[in-house]
């Protein structure tokens, strides 16, 4: 069982990253092997829509000038996907949409390939806008006919805050227990 988390924070090693951490914990407990995908300070660009993805059927991006290619052969590879961000201006961080919109558009060029892998959307916020934020990752994964098995949310402004969120943090970890089992349940 391999789980990737992909954290969409410009802010590396911040509350998005701790939260994602307590989840990976859960899922370490019972087995599974975690992987954590920082987008600060990699370069990754939007979708250009020049549909070379569905001519080519190769499982890429055509634009290979940034680590799209990269963050899509880890989801490939792995069982489940977590996709983090934190709250900015009430939607996700310019990086995980980008992340959303290639990876999304190469997978639909080929069939489908995140067809029910397990997945889990968590999000770090100060004040509003965590649904919104949640919905956009959710649609993701819809989107990718993948079973969504929760979401995670904590509340923190500055970097640790989110420790302070006691209730957020047991449902992160909860949310791990929870994806490993499901797992173990599919791959056994």
């Amino acid at each position: 069982m391999k789980v990737v988390a992909f954290n969409g924070s410009p802010r590396k090693d911040g509350n998005t990253t701790i939260l994602i951490n307590h989840v990976f914990r859960g899922l370490e407990k019972e087995g599974a092997e975690t992987e954590l995908v920082q987008l600060s300070g990699k370069e990754i660009h939007g979708c250009i829509a020049c549909y070379k993805c569905f001519k080519n059927k190769d499982q890429r991006c055509a634009v290979k000038n940034d680590i799209a290619n990269e963050c899509i052969e880890k989801m490939i590879e792995a069982d489940g996907i977590i996709l983090g961000s934190p709250v900015y201006f009430t939607d996700v961080t310019a990086e995980m949409k980008a992340l959303i919109d290639r990876a999304g558009f190469v997978s639909r060029a080929n069939g489908g390939m995140y067809r029910n892998k397990v997945s889990a959307a968590v999000v770090a916020l100060r004040r509003s806008g965590a649904m919104h934020t949640l919905d956009t990752l959710n649609h993701f994964f819809l989107a990718g006919e993948m079973i969504i098995i929760g979401r995670g949310i904590g509340v923190g402004s500055d970097k640790g805050d989110v420790e302070k969120d006691k209730e957020g943090i047991q449902a992160v970890k909860a949310l791990g227990e929870r994806m490993a089992w499901l797992l173990k349940k599919l791959h056994s």
